[in-house]
């Protein structure tokens, strides 16, 4: 994929931008994406943090999901985990952490090293067919994320590369770079009329500006969309085939139904009865 080649969009053919969000602040964490919100139209990603930290490291609480799954990426700094098995590691920036809840797990995490840490949460919404399946855990480092030009691939496939995460339903998620002045042009595969993008560092024009921070869902179509750096700039985009399901939340879930919603709250609450006897949680521990 070269840069800077792409001639601008003639008029009349630039993709509106349908939907802006800002998002809310929670300490570190922006949360840029939720069902209450953009994460409704959005579906098949219905949930998106944005999180900016400098200080010291820390660890996070086991909670549970089930549901959906968890996509993290960080640009800068790294993370520490502690997945369903108990296994513990650390997240590197450029390394991405696949959590697939399925019918219900426990997990949890926090900050891995002093410093500043950046990046992204997503949450996928699961298919029926998924929703009460088993769980997956999967952690790449940098060297094992493939790319095509500045644009890594987390999920899905673009130009020449693909991720080796088989994705629970069409789409694409990727991370791109691009230095100030540098243009880039996503063209989305024809039935992935779901279309956003979100700001981790600088701003980039589309050709409306989006600023660091912010958050804009496109029109449905499958139309291109140009990218040019107004600033060095790092963002993420996420397409893909609409989710033509319901959203049935729980405070850590996600289901297409409320049965659905109820089987994966019961195995969350057996999974802490096993986690409290063996030592790991405390009975005070909050449920989905």
């Amino acid at each position: 994929m070269t840069l800077a080649l792409t001639k601008p969009p003639l008029p009349g053919l630039v993709r509106p931008i349908a939907h802006r969000f800002s998002g809310r602040a929670h300490g570190p964490i922006k949360r840029l994406m939720s069902p209450s919100d953009v994460g409704h139209i959005l579906k098949p990603f219905v949930f998106l943090d944005l999180v900016d930290h400098e200080g010291p490291p820390f660890e996070g609480n086991l909670h549970p999901h089930s549901g959906i799954a968890t996509v993290t990426y960080l640009f800068e700094g790294s993370a520490s985990y502690i997945d369903p098995d108990n296994v513990k590691g650390v997240l590197r920036a450029g390394g991405i952490e696949w959590m697939q809840a399925g019918r219900g797990m426990w997990h949890g995490g926090g900050l891995g090293e002093a410093g500043r840490t950046r990046g992204f949460q997503l949450w996928v919404a699961l298919p029926p067919a998924l929703e009460l399946g088993p769980t997956i855990s999967i952690y790449q480092g940098p060297q094992d994320i493939q790319s095509d030009g500045p644009a890594r691939v987390l999920l899905g496939g673009y130009g020449a590369a693909w991720s080796a995460i088989v994705a629970p339903s069409p789409l694409n998620y990727l991370a791109v770079r691009l230095k100030a002045g540098e243009r880039w042009r996503y063209q989305p595969p024809a039935d992935h009329t779901v279309l956003w993008t979100a700001v981790a560092l600088g701003a980039v024009s589309v050709p409306d500006e989006v600023r660091q921070g912010g958050l804009v869902a496109f029109e449905r179509s499958n139309d291109a969309v140009e990218f040019e750096a107004l600033s060095d700039a790092e963002f993420v985009l996420g397409s893909a085939v609409p989710h033509e399901h319901d959203l049935v939340l729980g405070y850590y879930s996600v289901h297409t139904t409320s049965e659905a919603l109820r089987d994966g709250e019961a195995h969350i609450e057996a999974i802490k009865a096993r986690l409290v006897k063996e030592g790991r949680l405390s009975n005070a521990s909050r449920l989905a």
